[in-house]
């Protein structure tokens, strides 16, 4: 059989100029998105004024743009859009990047009246700003010094008074390539406009909540504060915040960097924003990691030791564990780490201990957890079980069995008919566990068998899930039963 050919750029210039330049015209003909690409090539030879020309034209058309994108169009409309902030960095940027800047920040300054032509709960068309916003950023470290210092302006004037976040994600991007001066002189415009604004909103008449732009300004004068290295205005505008907005963990982080861990701890001890899920007794295991290292850096080794033990007897975590015991002297170490995988297995919560056995990781602990609480796990869990199971089939097929066959069991007392599929998987890897499980299971769990006869008992109209099962085992798929041509060759 002749292999087929690769493309290559070698190979691709062995084809001529001509022939080449056939192909691109043909495909420009049938694809408007190849088409203006390589118009901006075409336009790139007479400079990146000509280029830019060309951008100018797409952005405007973008800006002036209403109508709305229906659905079956959205899709070229993103690659539409990510084919004009190719052609900015990649023709544009390399020969100009300051003009390049420029477009890209026309264009992210059309994301809301973009987001209001098309439905984008894909993420997709966001994604495309994005990546411009990233783009700007990149750009940014081969602006000359006075394109630099005027960038501050340049972004102020496009998206100054953009309310979708933008504005702050582009400051991030391009802070830490900006003069210094100019850092610090765009640090002083943006308190002149918060304080001017917060007068214009105190005066402002409201029977209701309305948007400032003070919080999105102020996050950005943390973002210049760090570009600048001045942690200290970076708390103070921090301070300036409600407690419980607070990013006291960011700050503890900063401060221990710097070897401030007297103030580090205060602030690691303040309630101040926690994640959906975090408890509130200040015993979270990423908290308690940063205060035990800054009680490591004050020198208070023990009470560091007393807190990591204290959060690994709450909430066991695998990394909590691994900080306690490093510093442990050689021998207790081992001694350590067995108390608490003892502790572990006696928890009131086994989902909690499963987990960290998982990451630790101790496969046979967590397959002896598993078969301490053989009840105990829900089969609803479908987007963890099934993998738990699958590490646990080679070694310790008695657990896989338990797992495997809550999940199966959720399934079909459910009757959740799109997940037959699985349940049949599900039954199929029971049926191979079996010889192994059967003459090893505990007193008070059935053999494959009488479950197979109870699952038949329990559920014998779910013919959408027997439909796909044989005697236990999963059907393979049944060839048509329609019949094919026969194509008979003609040597005549």
């Amino acid at each position: 059989m002749a292999r087929k050919p690769v493309l290559s750029t070698d190979k691709l210039k062995d084809l001529g100029a001509d022939k080449l330049a056939q192909l691109v015209l043909e495909e420009a003909e049938r694809n408007a998105g190849f088409r203006r690409q390589a118009k901006a090539a075409l336009a790139g030879k007479s400079g990146p004024e000509a280029i830019a020309k060309l951008i100018d034209r797409r952005l405007s058309g973008l800006a002036r743009a209403k109508s709305f994108i229906e659905w079956d169009k959205a899709r070229a409309f993103t690659e539409d859009l990510r084919s004009l902030t190719d052609t900015i960095t990649a023709e544009l940027g390399p020969a100009a990047p300051a003009l390049a800047i420029d477009r890209l920040l026309r264009f992210i300054a059309t994301h809301e009246q973009v987001f209001e032509r098309v439905d984008d709960s894909s993420g997709r068309v966001q994604d495309v700003y994005y990546q411009a916003i990233h783009a700007t950023g990149d750009l940014a470290p081969s602006l000359l010094v006075p394109e630099a210092d005027a960038l501050p302006e340049k972004i102020m004037t496009a998206l100054g008074e953009s309310t979708h976040g933008y504005l702050a994600n582009v400051t991030e991007a391009v802070a830490a390539h900006l003069p210094q001066d100019s850092l610090a002189r765009w640090d002083g415009d943006l308190k002149d406009a918060i304080a001017e604004r917060q007068a214009e909103d105190a005066a402002r008449k409201s029977d209701g909540w309305f948007y400032s732009m003070t919080s999105q300004w102020a996050a950005m004068r943390q973002i210049l504060a760090s570009a600048r290295g001045d942690l200290d205005l970076l708390i103070a505008l921090e301070l300036k915040k409600k407690p419980h907005m607070q990013d006291t963990l960011g700050i503890a982080e900063q401060l221990l960097e710097i070897g401030r861990s007297a103030e580090a701890l205060e602030w690691v001890r303040k309630s101040g924003r926690r994640t959906f899920d975090e408890a509130d007794d200040g015993l979270s295991p990423e908290r308690v990691s940063l205060e035990a290292r800054i009680l490591d850096a004050t020198g208070d080794r023990s009470a560091a030791q007393v807190l990591r033990w204290r959060c690994f007897k709450a909430r066991p975590s695998a990394d909590i564990l691994r900080e306690h015991l490093k510093q442990l002297p050689d021998f207790e170490d081992i001694e350590a780490e067995d108390r608490a995988h003892a502790f572990a297995l006696e928890m009131a919560e086994p989902e909690v201990a499963l987990q960290f056995f998982l990451d630790w990781p101790r496969l046979d602990l967590a397959a002896k957890l598993i078969t301490t609480h053989p009840h105990r796990w829900d089969g609803g869990d479908w987007h963890i079980l099934p993998k738990v199971a699958g590490l646990l089939e080679h070694d310790h097929p008695l657990a896989a069995t338990i797992l495997y066959r809550a999940l199966l069991d959720n399934i079909l007392d459910r009757a959740r008919s799109k997940a037959y599929g699985h349940g049949a998987k599900y039954l199929g890897k029971l049926g191979l566990l079996a010889g192994e499980v059967d003459p090893i299971r505990p007193g008070g769990m059935v053999d494959h068998a009488t479950y197979l006869a109870k699952l038949k008992t329990a559920h014998p109209r779910k013919s959408g899930f027997w439909a796909r099962v044989g005697d236990g085992e999963p059907k393979a798929p049944q060839a048509s039963g329609a019949r094919r041509p026969v194509w008979i060759k003609d040597d005549g």
